[in-house]
């Protein structure tokens, strides 16, 4: 359906036409100031993301503790830590927006890649600096309440013990697929033009997929979906059992990844439906 504007003139879907393809490589955004910005952006968001969250999971655990006068039922609860992780998710969401494109996650990263919406060379340092200030906030926590940090795991993930690596695996999956299906949505340039009010939304329903999905799968595998997440808190805490199946917290969040940019491409978008009728129609042929 169009829209009315102005003028008596309609807008039809078919007068939309998607954005150019990012390139693989792009050498000439290497020379300019905002690609820099939006690399510090995600810096700052990212750091801000693991203090946050993590110390949510310690200040949590520590209230719980019964060994050191805690209660069982003290504390946020897994309810307030969904909160926290959807709530900073959504804030930090709506403060990059415009600068760095709202990632702040490796997978998030690796997922826009696949679809073409990043550079190689953006993707690659976008990673970089996720990790490398995911350190960083998980650094922070460190510092400040050391003896909590120390006693309470550090805040990284780990398999449940009554489930299984694969059973792991999956949650991580489905969970990335979950987060990285709803970016794509609500970050979709066609559903941008058509209507004005999305790109403010954008972060509201990316937020609560975070939400959701640590509610489904923090007793199974404490949720990761975040590579650069579980990455720093298991380098400061940096114990053997913080490495215990490490694996599954990279390799499920980019499989995740992969399924949800595809399926988003060529399935509700039908890119490769697209190509083969450009390909059929064209007068070379």
């Amino acid at each position: 359906m169009g829209k009315d504007f102005e003028g008596g003139g309609e807008l039809s879907a078919k007068d939309y036409h998607d954005p150019p393809p990012a390139p693989l490589i792009d050498a000439e955004e290497i020379t300019q100031w905002s690609f820099y910005r939006a690399i510090i952006a995600e810096f700052v968001a990212t750091l801000l993301f693991l203090y946050i969250t993590v110390l949510t999971v310690i200040g949590y655990k520590n209230q719980t503790d019964v060994h050191k006068n805690g209660h069982e039922c003290g504390g946020v609860g897994i309810l307030g830590i969904a909160w926290a992780f959807g709530g900073m998710n959504f804030i930090l969401v709506y403060c990059t927006a415009g600068i760095s494109g709202r990632h702040i996650n490796p997978a998030v990263t690796f997922g826009l890649f696949l679809a073409r919406k990043v550079s190689l060379v953006r993707a690659i340092l976008y990673m970089v600096a996720q990790c490398l200030w995911a350190i960083c906030g998980c650094g922070l926590v460190k510092a400040f309440p050391k003896s909590y940090y120390t006693n309470h795991g550090g805040g990284t993930h780990g398999l449940a013990i009554r489930y299984s690596k694969g059973t792991g695996l999956g949650a991580e999956i489905i969970g990335t697929f979950v987060l990285v299906y709803t970016v794509f949505c609500a970050t979709d340039p066609k559903r941008n033009a058509r209507d004005s009010h999305v790109p403010v939304l954008a972060p509201l329903p990316i937020g609560f997929a975070v939400f959701m999905v640590h509610l489904a799968t923090i007793p199974i595998t404490g949720t990761g979906i975040n590579p650069a997440r579980s990455f720093g808190a298991a380098v400061i805490y940096n114990k053997e059992k913080a490495w215990d199946d490490h694996w599954i917290f990279w390799v499920g969040p980019f499989i995740g990844a992969a399924i949800a940019a595809l399926y988003h491409q060529f399935i509700l978008r039908a890119a490769a439906v697209k190509s083969l009728g450009s390909f059929r129609s064209s007068p070379n042929i």
